[in-house]
This record gives C-alpha cells, sequence and structure tokens, in this order.
C-alpha cells in the first residue's frame, strides 16, 4: 500500500481518508481511527537508534551553546524635556567590557557577560541567567546630540543620556549677492 501524507485535518481530528472502490476516484470518506500518532511513532522507533537520539541530541545542545550567539539586551527608552534615556540593567559586567556607538539615528550597546566559575551541566538546579556576549541596537524617536551623550553605570544599571537637538529654532542665513 502506498503511504499518503494525511493532512492537518485529519493529523488533529485523528481521522484517516480511506479510498474504496465503491467510491468514485474522486470521492473519499474520513474513518476515525484509534491512535493518531500510529504511523508516526511507528515511523520513529523503526528509523531511531540510541546512537541516532544521541547524536541529535548533541547538534541540539551545540545549536543552544554557539559562540556566534548573543543575547538580546533589555532596555527602557523614555525621553525627558532635553534628553532621550536609555536605561539598561546590565548586571555582572565591567564599565570597561561595555560599548556603546552611536550612529546617526541609531544607538548600539554591545558588551559580554562572563561566568566566572565553570559549573558542570548536570550541577545546575537552574540555569536561567544569560553568559555570554549581548547587544541591542534602538533606532532613536528624535534626532539627538551625539558628541554631547553620556553614559553611566551605577548598581548594574546602565544610563545613556542623549542630548535632543533642537530643531524648533530656525536658523538664519545671510544671502550673499554677486
Amino acid at each position: 500500500m502506498a503511504k499518503v501524507k494525511r493532512s492537518f485535518l485529519e493529523k488533529l481530528t485523528g481521522s484517516r481518508r480511506i479510498e474504496t472502490d465503491d467510491l468514485s476516484e474522486k470521492e473519499s470518506f474520513i474513518q476515525p481511527i484509534n491512535n493518531i500518532y500510529e504511523e508516526e511513532e511507528t515511523e520513529m522507533i523503526l528509523n531511531s537508534s540510541p546512537k541516532k537520539n544521541m547524536n541529535m541530541q548533541i547538534q541540539e545542545e551545540n545549536l543552544l551553546n554557539n559562540d556566534n550567539s548573543e543575547g538580546q539586551l533589555t532596555i527602557d527608552v523614555y525621553q525627558t524635556d532635553n534628553d532621550i534615556v536609555i536605561k539598561s540593567t546590565i548586571a555582572g559586567v565591567k564599565p570597561e567590557d561595555l560599548d556603546v556607538s552611536i550612529n546617526n539615528d541609531m544607538v548600539s550597546i554591545r558588551g559580554e557577560r562572563k561566568n566566572e566559575e565553570l559549573v558542570h551541566e548536570d550541577n545546575y538546579y537552574y540555569q536561567e541567567c544569560y553568559w555570554g556576549n549581548f547587544s541591542r541596537s534602538v533606532i532613536l524617536p528624535v534626532d539627538v546630540l551625539a558628541d554631547k551623550a553620556e553614559a553611566s553605570m551605577k548598581n548594574g544599571i546602565l544610563t545613556i543620556r542623549l542630548p535632543k537637538a533642537d530643531n524648533t529654532k530656525a536658523k538664519k542665513i545671510q544671502v550673499r549677492g554677486f
């Protein structure tokens, strides 16, 4: 019997399309089955082995522990009368290990949180803290004076103050005649 791929509805409801000789080729009806995953389970058991499962687990761990991945920093961005303020909790990172850059209308924050002790994975009860490289870029809602920006860190909270550019003032220029 040729294996026919089941539709989403058939998988969801636990039914199976049955073709019969009594019906024309275009007609079919759906009949419920006891185990909706029967085919999938049988196929998984036949095609799996302990070595194959171990290789899949190692590949998943490598994807999760990939050194190229970066965590995304959480931030608050708000405005005062004169400034755009960006705040972020960056516990465990020294100020000299942070890179804050302002390019045109975007602010980028990069750094690395290093775990100072090596703990075997089996010894963890919970592992929720992020260790490794992190970054965050945010597009600024208004023009700022990048050369007057200030960044400070106190109690693990990074605060970046970006003075707003005053675009409301009209600048008069003199017209010269030749």
